[in-house]
């Protein structure tokens, strides 16, 4: 693959970097801790309900807080580890998620746990595009550095699988909070050793950190997913036009900042390259298509049919599985065949098995949801792990960390528009289901709230409340469903045509 941004391929032999791999296995730990901490709160949902009583918009909140703002410092931080050093970023900010993770775990009010979700956001934004800047600058072979990325993505599915059985355990014997101290183990295994095995990279010519494109950037990207989430909420107002107004503004103000700069925090012209601009809104597309249906399966798992945390956890599994599977072998299918046929195939998949989801009912049957997750975990292990690859080989080494960055963004944009279009959705029916006379407005609220609700009421009023509320629950859950499928059908239309003739690397660059 020929890029414009990358100097010139070297024809001397490249010494590989020993230790490479033990470095990776590092790097790998961050990766877990935040797939981990994602997939748990899922989990701990009915339980965070019961015990703070949130509102349902609480609870959206409490949901994509952390996404929202992770989306606005990624660019940053990302450049600021291309800056000062992507070992440092990653280990000062491993210790301070690990702390933040504390805070979570004994929030006392919903207020308190979205501000805690809020500081963990700050310093997750700096931990994955560190751990894929650095597997940029350690594999200097193409083919290694394609097996790394998916043993990276191998290993975020992985804790998407360890999450919620470690989270069902907890939650079947502790309190909701003990599901975010399970980072602290990984936390302090990472830092340990991360300071003894890393490499220390960072762009020998950076310039300047520049503030105003921080906060030109932080304020456009919440200004943007705030007004598309109380949109698909609450409607259009004139609060909601204001701030997306504002945040588009800020974006477009950023954008021209760095077009001017002499060292920018995002050089603008990785745009220009078809591959890396298609990669990159794949992502997006995906995780919106996805994000939503992810964050309310726990629930149904547990509140409609009836599972418990460990077992619902368990039901989840075969996602976990497909996705590690497939990303280990995707980057030598990519090159047999295609990059734009795997992708756009991957996409595909999820998107039939989201279409398939759309009859789902509220009886325990799980054959059919099981072979769904699967699906969905092979089309997104061939997807993520191919694009990534994409990104990262389309611009020289000492941008990786601002690359890494805009890919990371993107998945973090589709997980808090996914919550907020997708989770509206699910939101919007569920407020409406008709329940019998005595059913209080707590009820409606969430289904949680409904579980906690009936066990005040006469058993046959509590009954048929629960039916009702399962489902019109169940019926947002599929409506969501189906225009996720529509959103990954479509993305993998525009990515066959976005990564026409793009190509992995096969010689290796210094």
């Amino acid at each position: 693959m020929t890029s414009t941004l990358r100097p010139a391929e070297t024809t001397e032999a490249v010494t590989s970097r020993p230790g490479r791999w033990l470095a990776l296995s590092v790097l790998v730990l961050a990766v877990l801790l935040v797939a981990v901490d994602a997939t748990v709160l899922g989990l701990a949902t009915p339980y965070i309900s019961e015990d703070l009583q949130p509102s349902g918009t609480q609870l959206l909140w409490i949901g994509d807080v952390y996404s929202f703002v992770i989306a606005g410092l990624l660019v940053s931080m990302g450049s600021l580890g291309d800056r000062i050093g992507r070992k440092r970023i990653l280990l000062v900010g491993a210790a301070a998620f690990g702390a933040l993770s504390v805070l979570n775990a004994y929030a006392t009010s919903p207020e308190m746990l979205i501000a805690a979700r809020a500081l963990l956001g700050v310093a997750g934004a700096t931990l994955m595009p560190a751990t894929l800047a650095l597997i940029r600058n350690l594999f200097h072979d193409p083919r290694e550095r394609s097996l790394a990325i998916g043993i990276w993505g191998a290993t975020a599915s992985a804790g998407t699988a360890v999450g919620p059985i470690a989270g069902g355990f907890l939650l079947e014997h502790f309190w909701w909070g003990s599901v975010f101290l399970i980072n602290l183990p990984v936390m302090v295994v990472l830092v340990v050793v991360g300071v003894r095995l890393l490499p220390e990279s960072r762009d020998p010519a950076p310039g300047p950190w520049d503030l105003p494109s921080v906060l030109l950037s932080l304020l456009g990207m919440l200004g943007v997913v705030y007004a598309v989430k109380e949109a698909a909420a609450h409607g259009f107002t004139w609060l909601t036009l204001a701030a997306g107004l504002a945040g588009a503004g800020a974006l477009y103000g950023f954008v021209r900042r760095q077009l001017t700069l002499p060292a920018p925090l995002l050089d603008m012209r990785l745009f220009r390259h078809r591959g890396f601009s298609g990669a990159v809104l794949a992502d997006l597309l995906t995780i919106l298509g996805l994000s939503g249906l992810v964050f309310f399966l726990s629930q149904f798992l547990q509140l409609v049919q009836g599972r418990g945390p460990l077992e619902a956890g368990l039901a989840e599994l075969p996602a976990a599985i497909g996705a590690v599977v497939a990303g280990l072998v995707a980057g030598r299918a990519a090159r047999r065949f295609s990059v734009r046929a795997v992708v756009s195939a991957g996409l595909a998949a999820i998107g039939v098995a989201l279409a398939v989801l759309t009859v789902i009912d509220c009886g325990p049957g799980y054959p059919l949801l099981g072979a769904a997750l699967l699906v969905v975990g092979v089309g997104a292990g061939f997807s993520f792990t191919v694009t990534s690859d994409v990104i990262l080989s389309s611009v020289p080494k000492e941008q990786a960390g601002a690359a890494s960055a805009v890919s990371e963004t993107a998945y973090e944009l589709g997980a808090a528009l996914g919550i907020a279009v997708l989770g509206s959705i699910v939101t919007g029916v569920y407020r409406g289901f008709t329940g019998p006379a005595g059913t209080p407005a707590a009820a409606h609220e969430s289904l949680g709230g409904a579980v906690e609700a009936a066990a005040g009421l006469p058993a046959r009023t509590s009954e048929a409340m629960l039916d009702a509320a399962r489902t019109a629950f169940v019926d947002g859950l599929a409506l969501a469903a189906g225009a996720g499928a529509a959103v990954l059908l479509a993305a993998a239309v525009a990515a066959w045509f976005l990564l026409r003739g793009q190509r992995l690397d096969d010689s290796a660059s210094r």
